[in-house]
């Protein structure tokens, strides 16, 4: 907890300094080129297929809970099994949807992105965007939250445990299973690219941070 706290500002801060400052400003020039040449839309339309939708379902609700559920429960398992290294694995998939959350939606208060309207194919409201302040909350929008944390959790564990062909492999597919499910229900592709950019870059800081904490 005490790591947790006091590694929390540097590793905000880090993921907008150096290297990561160009990851962010990639992220948002990748949903420029995709909002205006109507990829965004192109997309959108040419998913509205039932099958695709009913497998990646799922995603908007595990997106929801596991980044809540696992981390404590990790945590928790570390303490009652006295075994340090879960624990401060716990903690570091814990930070990492922690800043996930914080940064996307840091991003939503000002860009404002309508979210699709899910099965209307006729108006193309891809490059609608409220920029200013809160004028369309921080649940929907640009990025995708979903994505940012999945991404975030994923690339903690995949630069935690680089050997661990299992746990790469795994931590991927949920993350990639998260992005492509919210960006065929609630979100925009670009909102997808652009979560997953950021929550990879939020993901490494973090791994970066608690890989001396586990040695």
């Amino acid at each position: 907890m005490k790591y947790f706290l006091s590694s929390l500002p540097k590793n905000i801060l880090k993921c907008f300094t150096g290297r990561n400052l160009v990851w962010q400003i990639i992220a948002i020039g990748t949903t420029y080129v995709l909002v205006v040449t109507n990829i965004d839309w192109y997309y959108f339309v040419h998913t509205r297929l039932i099958t695709l939708i009913y497998i990646f379902s799922p995603a908007m609700i595990l997106g929801g809970i596991i980044p809540i559920v696992i981390p404590p429960y990790t945590i928790i398992g570390g303490y009652l099994t006295k075994t340090n290294q879960v624990r401060i694995l716990g903690w570091a998939i814990g930070q990492a949807a922690f800043i996930g959350f914080i940064i996307s939606s840091f991003y939503k208060i000002f860009t404002g992105r309508i979210q699709p309207s899910f099965f209307d194919t006729a108006n193309n409201i891809s490059k609608n965007f409220e920029f200013g302040f809160l004028r369309h909350g921080i649940f929907w929008g640009w990025p995708s939250s979903h994505t940012t944390i999945a991404f975030a959790m994923a690339f903690t564990l995949i630069y935690l445990f680089p050997k661990n062909k299992i746990v790469k492999i795994l931590s991927f597919l949920y993350a990639i299973y998260i992005g492509i499910g919210v960006s065929l229900s609630i979100h925009w592709l670009s909102d997808f690219v652009a979560g997953t950019i950021m929550g990879s870059v939020i993901g490494i800081t973090v791994a970066f941070a608690y890989r001396k904490e586990l040695i």
